[in-house]
């Protein structure tokens, strides 16, 4: 697998820097693992896409995090190998959106008062939490986990 270019330049920005070094730490836990051939060398085109960027780029630190965006997503797609708390983050919002939403109409509509609806939304994003949370657990006994947080 490749590796990420040296950029002493980058210093000055520190959000740009962390992002950076985060995505470091994911390729190293990425190489790790056995990955077939063909997910590596997808992984190696993003490495050498952002090999590529200018360190006096204005746009850096968002480019970084798209690539690690998109190298967590192919993993996850291909292999199911995940980072800690994938799955809590992404259900957090689907269980506010599908589960929160509903509960507050059926609420708001039993009282009379639609603008109870926001009552729906913690108890979603509760059962969000819950699920995530429990979908992390069954990764992390399959070994499908990272040690590794996307912040």
């Amino acid at each position: 697998m490749k590796k990420l270019i040296e950029r002493p330049r980058i210093s000055e920005n520190v959000k740009a820097v962390n992002a950076y070094l985060q995505l470091g730490k994911l390729l190293n836990l990425l190489e790790i693992k056995e990955l077939p051939a063909d997910t590596v060398e997808l992984i190696n085109q993003e490495v050498e896409q952002l090999n590529a960027i200018a360190d006096e780029d204005k746009y850096l630190f968002r480019k970084i995090k798209a690539k690690e965006n998109s190298i967590v997503k192919l993993v996850e797609n291909k292999h199911k190998i995940v980072p800690k708390n994938y799955y809590k983050k992404l259900w957090m919002v689907l269980g506010m959106s599908a589960f929160g939403i509903p509960v507050g109409v059926a609420f708001g509509l039993s009282i009379g008062n639609l603008g109870m609806l926001g009552v729906g939304l913690p108890i979603g994003m509760g059962i969000g939490v819950a699920v995530g949370t429990s979908m992390d657990n069954k990764a992390l006994k399959e070994g499908r986990q990272l040690d590794f947080e996307v912040k």
